[in-house]
């Protein structure tokens, strides 16, 4: 089948809409987490895990789905030995995080070799693109430059992606996570992509939910009717209530 990337700033609507893709849409559908939210995977790696555990027991924030703010990022040790160790910590860190990476693309083929559309929730192309891929500022560690390589020659990206924008005022009212300011670069972050992923299609956030899905829906189901000739129906669903069955129209 395909793959589906739902990407777009905290509060955007992602993970609900996935999900409900998941439930709902009438061909199979598998959901599937891509950021660094531990808490959020629903397929993730033992070492994850382990590291989470222990920054949990060392009384460490949760990190968010996507980089962290590049404004508070330490700057190196001056002693030598500290700066030796924050470099270890850093590369095996990244290890697992590339380790992560292609576990779960692992698991994404899996499912389209099964024939299911797979949906993932944010993608670590488009979440890292404008810190790791082609950063804005010159500073880069050695394995920020490792991941961008890996992400930008070797790791397939989605064949769909849909950017799910709103201003960061709707954002941040519908989860208080981050700033105003950090929620804005973020978006416009996304909003590069346009000319990096195709297909890429933006979908305005910010409007009811029902109107987003129906979208989402005509956007996907035109992607699928493209690949396959077919129509698609969309039939109820208990957990959201009864949705009205009828032939997904797709512009021609």
């Amino acid at each position: 089948m395909f793959t589906l990337a739902l990407i777009g700033a905290d509060g955007a609507g992602k993970t609900t809409l996935g999900r409900r893709l998941e439930r709902q849409f009438p061909v199979p559908v598998k959901y599937l987490y891509m950021g660094t939210n531990v808490d959020a995977c629903n397929c993730l790696l033992p070492t994850t895990r382990l590291a989470r555990a222990v920054k949990q027991w060392r009384g460490a924030a949760a990190p968010q789905g996507g980089p962290p703010d590049p404004r508070r990022r330490k700057p190196p040790p001056k002693n030598l030995v500290k700066r030796l160790l924050r470099e270890a910590k850093s590369s095996l860190s990244m290890t697992n995080r590339l380790a992560e990476e292609w576990r779960r693309q692992g698991v994404a083929w899996r499912h389209r070799r099964r024939g299911s559309i797979v949906v993932f929730d944010r993608h670590f192309f488009a979440d890292y693109y404008a810190h790791d891929v082609a950063p804005e500022d010159e500073f880069r560690s050695w394995a920020q430059r490792l991941h961008g390589l890996a992400l930008a020659r070797f790791y397939p990206q989605p064949d769909l992606t849909i950017l799910l924008d709103a201003p960061p005022e709707v954002l941040f009212a519908r989860k208080s996570e981050g700033t105003l300011e950090l929620l804005e670069r973020r978006r416009q972050e996304y909003l590069r992509l346009r000319d990096i992923l195709a297909p890429f299609q933006v979908i305005d956030a910010s409007q009811p939910e029902e109107l987003v899905w129906s979208e989402v829906v005509r956007h996907v189901s035109a992607f699928y009717r493209a690949r396959t000739g077919d129509t698609l129906e969309i039939a109820h669903d208990t957990q959201t209530g009864p949705v009205r069955a009828a032939t997904v129209a797709v512009a021609e």
